[in-house]
């Protein structure tokens, strides 16, 4: 039954063997990973990825040959006796129409969501499923997993359901965009290339064709000259929102990223969750060890640098106004304050916004940032990109 995934692997670019196959359908049968669905992709990953660079390219082939299997027939399910009891739980979640939710209140701040958290801690002692105060799981509570409110603190629930999560207590795993992703369209290498500054620098390697018929006419030999080749001197920043809701967008963005690898010879890159603080990272799988603090950023690159932004700008608003108002961590100052370094450090800045731009007056972020980036968001389309590179020239 694990024939087509290998098939997808070796479609994805990932090099698997029939050996490591094998030891992958030794391992279920002897049930390393049981009926756990987190276990068996952990398990599938460390037997068939051998280059931590074919990660992004196994998790496409996982989803692909994968996808619907959670679909399963609750019947079958409770034939099965021997399955874990949190997968059954999961059965019991509340169901809730469109009119029950729009029926529900949001906390009137920031600051009292966590309020409400912190009593919660102190009172609650036991588990709770199904109620709209406790810390639990199923219900309209502002705090748990598996349930519904439209602004709450996340805890205990591996994935984003609904995306009204304010805060997630949890440590979560996200990926880096993938530069080696082959464009289906040379399109957006198109536009890019409209953002140039050519300059000629290095050691001279290139024929220079009037050079050499001039020095010959002149000299009665063949003199063959050469000159440095020419470049794009252009130098971009680029910040890539990665995770949550931007889990929608990642085919778009790594044709975006791909192509600016390519075309940028002077490109730094750095990843970010939601909205700019006080860190960024350039491996997500390393993002709470290896951070990269966001004021060294703002002093070691010039105003000469173009600055573009790519999220969906998709979030609460205390993200971007509140201190603490992260999504993750505790951010001392509100995002708004470095968004706001960012323009006063780069003059030529943009941000691309892979959401098509109809919906964009359905998302108070979107504006809340627009605003901040003097309008200089534009939509990830080959038309945005366009003119994003006018603004950048």
């Amino acid at each position: 039954m694990f024939r087509p995934f290998l098939d997808s692997l070796r479609q994805h670019g990932v090099p698997v063997s029939l050996r490591e196959y094998l030891d992958l359908l030794g391992g279920l049968q002897a049930g390393v990973a049981g009926y756990d669905p987190d276990g068996f992709y952990h398990f599938a990953r460390a037997c068939l990825v051998k280059d931590e660079r074919h990660i992004d390219r196994f998790d496409r082939a996982f989803a692909q040959s994968f996808a619907g299997a959670e679909q399963i027939p609750v019947e079958a399910l409770l034939d099965r006796a021997d399955l874990p009891a949190e997968w059954l739980e999961k059965l019991a979640e509340k169901l809730l129409t469109e009119e029950d939710k729009a029926a529900l209140q949001g906390s009137d701040s920031f600051e009292s969501l966590m309020q409400k958290l912190r009593e919660r801690l102190a009172e609650q002692s036991g588990r709770h499923q199904g109620g709209n105060k406790w810390i639990g799981t199923a219900g309209t509570s502002p705090f748990g997993a598996h349930g519904y409110n439209p602004e709450g603190v996340r805890i205990g629930q591996d994935t984003s359901r609904h995306r009204r999560a304010v805060k997630v207590w949890d440590r979560r795993e996200f990926r880096d965009f993938d530069d080696s992703v082959e464009l289906g369209t040379r399109n957006i290498k198109v536009a890019l290339k409209r953002l140039r500054q050519w300059a000629r620098h290095g050691a001279a390697e290139e024929l220079d064709l009037p050079a050499t018929i001039r020095a010959t006419a002149d000299h009665g030999y063949i003199d063959v000259q050469t000159r440095p080749q020419r470049r794009n001197a252009v130098k971009v920043l680029l910040f890539l929102d990665v995770g949550g809701s931007m889990d929608d967008h990642i085919r778009i963005v790594d044709e975006l990223f791909s192509a600016a690898r390519a075309e940028f010879r002077q490109m730094e890159h750095f990843f970010f969750h939601n909205c700019l603080y006080e860190s960024v990272w350039r491996d997500s799988r390393r993002r709470t060890t290896q951070t990269i603090p966001t004021w060294d950023i703002l002093h070691r690159f010039g105003r000469d640098y173009k600055c573009i932004f790519v999220g969906d700008a998709s979030m609460s608003p205390y993200e971007i106004i509140a201190p603490g108002g992260a999504n993750e961590h505790w951010n001392p100052e509100a995002g708004a304050v470095w968004l706001q370094r960012v323009t006063e450090t780069w003059p030529d800045h943009v941000w691309l916004n892979p959401v098509p731009q109809r919906f964009w007056g359905h998302t108070p972020s979107i504006g809340m940032i627009g605003e901040i980036f003097e309008n200089r968001m534009l939509p990830l389309t080959l038309d945005g990109l366009t003119r994003a590179m006018k603004l950048l020239g």
